[in-house]
């Protein structure tokens, strides 16, 4: 009876050893993983590295969302929406040969350029345009239905 619970006491010691073994293996890969690319593997030295880069990661995260909203506010003063009408002023020309070009940025301010064709020959008008309105001069039909095409794009 004596063998019997040696041998039973044995297997139970073996067999939790082996269970320590396993944790204790786990540990110490997931410890060297923490430690790669250090040189002192001491947990100190790994948590001073992770807390330096983490400050840095922060500051890059930073300069991005400041530089996301400069390149934002910028872009509104980009052309952004066109417009372009063709259209036959004259009756005696044959064809929609005039046209009216809208080139608008974000905030509805651009020019509008129109190009009328005659038999004489083509004249070329430009107008400025700030908040979708006409600012020296008042925007003929044409004009504003390419203001408007321009801006439902």
């Amino acid at each position: 009876m004596t063998l019997e619970l040696v041998l039973l006491a044995l297997g139970i010691v073996t067999l939790w050893l082996l269970v320590l073994t396993g944790f204790f293996w786990r540990t110490l890969s997931h410890y060297n993983k923490l430690t790669k690319g250090v040189s002192e593997k001491s947990l100190k030295t790994v948590l001073e590295k992770l807390l330096k880069e983490s400050a840095l990661t922060a500051k890059d995260i930073e300069y991005l969302k400041d530089y996301c909203v400069r390149i934002e506010k910028n872009g509104l003063l980009h052309i952004q929406k066109v417009g372009l009408v063709r259209f036959n002023p004259f009756k005696d020309t044959g064809g929609d040969q005039s046209f009216v070009l809208s080139l608008i940025d974000g905030n509805d301010t651009g020019v509008i350029i129109s190009g009328l064709y005659s038999r004489s020959g083509t004249r070329w008008y430009a107008k400025r345009v700030a908040g979708g309105k006409g600012v020296e001069h008042e925007l003929t039909e044409e004009e504003k239905k390419a203001l408007k095409e321009a801006s439902s794009t």
